[in-house]
């Protein structure tokens, strides 16, 4: 069963009953066209009551727990479908190591390189797949600049759907190598994200599919949430500041949506700080937060190009959400970027894909500020492998 009760437009507040196909708000989308932000994003609404007595009952019944099915039980009482339409390929459960070696502070690093496809982008795949699974549609369409659509190349290889991909021809090698040996139809696009995700939005209103672009579909964000639920279990104490490698901003949205839902839940009392890691050329996220009037990024052009976007999809929901938690935006250049990658690779153990590694970077600079308070508890998300994108990988000291 599922506690899932409704969704429920982000800007209007309008709802709408469950278990239907719904992408963006009716009413405040009519005038949406391709080139600018998502107007009308539609969350998921749960029972939150019935969620805390599930909980309790569960904590209770199995007091000695691996944490693995911790984390198993609290994404599936939040999740907004039942998992008999799960996909056959795990997603999640990915590590979270603590360590001491990149800072004098502990930092927590939690790896979602470790997921099937090598990326944080499985988490939303896997709840799209199994929303095709119980509207029975075999096909799935979306743009990615690579991690997205190879992850939804995976996870739909594992379910017999199809995959339909819409990417830039400039795509790292890696990436699009992983979307043709899974089966997908690729489509490349001459030109960038943004471009892709217009042509993705053009075939779907023309085919009998789903669409999985990213925040246009609701269940993106509700599958990019798990990581958030999954760092409520895994960590010792609670997180202080969190940052988040950020391009479209939904992975923000999605991290935000864990803590929200575990606060109207009563699980939490407070929320963790989210920050915005940006390279400098793709920064429309920390502009608008900072200016409070969205623009584009003006040339996004970076070594980190899984955040390389001009008009990210979920820049109104990202900086709420950024408000809401108390965190900030902050822009890092590529030198730091690779130089970040370098550190964590050999301080670390974990080799993480350049939009990954922006998050340390982003640390090291906010500390050099004084933006974050000494001995505050820091987790940054690192979303890829390194593997997925060797040729931005720098051996310069």
């Amino acid at each position: 069963m599922t506690y899932f009760t409704k969704y429920r437009c982000t800007q209007c507040g309008i709802e709408f009953p469950p278990h239907e196909l719904i992408y963006l708000c009716p009413a405040c989308s009519k005038d949406y066209h391709a080139g600018m932000p998502l107007p009308g994003i539609v969350e998921c609404d749960f029972d939150y009551p019935a969620i805390v007595r599930e909980w309790e009952e569960f904590n209770v019944a199995f007091p000695d727990a691996h944490p693995c099915k911790k984390m198993d039980e609290l994404c599936q009482i939040f999740s907004p479908i039942d998992q008999e339409y799960y996909p056959n390929l795990p997603v999640g459960r990915t590590p979270l190591v603590s360590t001491q070696s990149l800072s004098a502070e502990t930092l927590y690093l939690k790896f979602d390189g470790v997921n099937p496809s090598g990326s944080f982008k499985d988490r939303a795949s896997y709840l799209v797949v199994a929303e095709a699974k119980r509207l029975g549609i075999r096909e799935i369409v979306t743009a990615s600049t690579g991690n997205a659509a190879s992850s939804l190349a995976a996870i739909c290889a594992s379910a017999g759907l199809k995959a339909v991909i819409f990417a830039p021809a400039k795509a790292p090698q890696a990436k699009l190598v992983q979307i043709r040996i899974h089966g997908a139809e690729l489509h490349l696009v001459d030109g960038t994200y943004d471009d892709a995700f217009a042509a993705a939005l053009d075939y779907s209103a023309s085919h009998e599919c789903l669409n999985r672009n990213t925040a246009y579909h609701p269940f993106t964000i509700e599958g990019k949430k798990t990581a958030g639920l999954e760092l409520f279990v895994q960590m010792p104490v609670f997180p202080d500041y969190i940052f988040i490698p950020s391009g479209d901003g939904v992975i923000l949205a999605g991290v935000a949506k864990a803590f929200t839902d575990l606060l109207k839940a009563g699980l939490i009392d407070r929320l963790p700080a989210l920050v915005a890691a940006q390279a400098e050329s793709s920064d429309a996220i920390t502009t608008y937060w900072e200016k409070g009037v969205y623009q584009d990024a003006a040339k996004p052009a970076t070594v980190a190009d899984s955040i390389s976007v001009k008009t990210p999809s979920a820049a109104h929901l990202a900086v709420k959400a950024i408000k809401e938690s108390g965190g900030f935006g902050i822009r890092v250049s590529d030198t730091e970027i690779l130089s970040a990658q370098k550190m964590l690779a050999e301080r670390s153990g974990i080799f993480c894909e350049p939009s990954s590694a922006a998050t340390l970077a982003a640390y090291f600079s906010c500390r050099e500020q004084g933006r974050i308070a000494d001995k505050a508890t820091v987790v940054l998300m690192l979303t890829g492998h390194g593997l997925k994108d060797i040729g931005a990988v720098s051996f310069a000291d």
